[in-house]
């Protein structure tokens, strides 16, 4: 299938139309309107600093409910001791730039290029992004940012510089989502880190029928 090329309109192909690699269209622009939209069909921007925007849809998706998170017993340990202080949307900016910085395995660049810190900075203005912020003492040891749209909280990047901060992070982020009235959290890829915390894999299908049902929660349309 061809990769869409993306211009001023603000439409994406369908996700079915995607290449068999999750790739389905290049181009466009960063703007709260597209990411928007974008997201609404669970679909995402991520590319490297010698290429243009890519957008992504990967199936089948891993999923977490809000309510239903694994809590391990050594986890449940490091949440009673209350080592960690927690906060949310406090310091959105810090949290996005700590995700972009922290070096992980395998990875020598990071996917999140200074444009997306800029937009997603803006979304949070806005109250459509997140963050969770966790501090050990005075400094930042972990957090979790994402898009917040309907009952769906689509999850961004989360790091963490202290053991088990991470964890902490999505631990109270799933809480604060699930008192909001929000049902499901997207994981976008399938880590062996997300599945411990309680992800699941649904199927292309079931995740349509997902995001056609948060449609009635949000104001976004897609080309069919």
């Amino acid at each position: 299938m061809p990769v869409f090329s993306l211009d001023e309109n603000l439409v994406f192909p369908h996700p079915v139309l995607r290449e068999p690699d999750g790739l389905m269209a290049v181009g466009g622009d960063l703007s709260p309107e597209r990411l928007l939209l974008a997201y609404s069909w669970g679909i995402f921007p991520w590319y490297a600093d010698d290429q243009p925007i890519l957008w992504w849809f990967l199936s089948p998706r891993l999923m977490v409910k809000t309510h239903a998170v694994h809590v391990s017993r050594s986890l449940r340990r490091v949440l009673n001791q209350q080592r960690f202080q927690v906060t949310i949307n406090q310091n959105f900016s810090s949290v996005i730039n700590h995700c972009r910085t922290t070096k992980r395995i395998g990875q020598d660049s990071t996917w999140i290029m200074p444009e997306m810190v800029d937009a997603y900075e803006r979304l949070h203005r806005m109250g459509a992004a997140y963050s969770v912020e966790v501090y050990d003492e005075d400094e930042l040891a972990g957090g979790v940012y994402g898009i917040a749209l309907g009952k769906i909280f689509f999850g961004e990047s989360m790091f963490s510089k202290k053991s088990n901060a991470s964890k902490v992070a999505f631990v109270h982020l799933a809480k604060y989502l699930y008192d909001l009235g929000f049902e499901w959290i997207d994981c976008q890829q399938d880590t062996p880190h997300m599945r411990t915390m309680g992800g699941e894999l649904y199927e292309e299908e079931t995740f349509l029928s997902i995001l056609r049902e948060n449609q009635r929660y949000i104001n976004c349309r897609i080309e069919e």
